[in-house]
This record gives structure tokens, C-alpha cells and sequence, in this order.
């Protein structure tokens, strides 16, 4: 199914746009989104900002670059699921 003709709306979608533009995503590119992930030093980059955040010592600049892991980690889950569905069809075709 085409889909260049439509208009991205959300940031995924975009993602996508670019990782597949002129059709759906296929199973290799799938199974490389399923093994993206971040680095062990963003993750406790990660812990350490939600600690500061539960103790409610979260500076502006640390609050924003906590935004900016929340958002490309939902991002990257709607990627991630979008591949599971392209496999899980591929799967049933074979």
C-alpha cells in the first residue's frame, strides 16, 4: 500500500516516511527498528534525570532534555510496534 500521497501527521509517521517512503516498511527494515535501542548511557542518563524529577530537583535544562528522551522514546515504541505488525503479517503470508 502507497502512502506517499498522505501527508505525515505525527512524528512516527514522519520516521517512517523516511525509513520506507514509498511503501510499507518490509520485514528487514522492521527487524532493524525491532533492534534499535538507546545506548547504556543515555538510560542512566534517563534514571538519573527521574530521580532528580521524583525529588523535585529537575533544573529547566534537565526538564527539557527529559522531554526530549520521553518524546523519541514514544516515538521509538510506535516505530517498534509498527514493525511487529509488518512481521507478524509477513509471518502469516510465508
Amino acid at each position: 500500500m502507497k502512502t506517499a500521497s498522505l501527508a505525515p501527521k505525527t512524528e512516527a509517521e514522519v520516521w517512517l516516511h523516511i525509513l520506507h517512503p514509498e511503501e510499507e516498511l518490509s520485514p528487514r527494515v522492521a527487524r532493524v527498528l525491532l533492534g534499535l535501542s538507546f545506548p547504556k548511557t543515555d538510560v542512566t542518563r534517563m534514571h538519573d534525570l527521574s530521580a532528580k524529577a521524583r525529588a523535585g530537583t529537575l533544573t529547566p535544562q534537565e526538564d527539557a532534555e527529559m522531554d526530549t528522551f520521553e518524546r523519541v522514546g514514544s516515538i521509538l515504541s510506535i516505530l517498534k510496534s509498527k514493525a511487529r505488525q509488518v512481521l507478524k503479517r509477513s509471518s502469516r503470508s510465508a
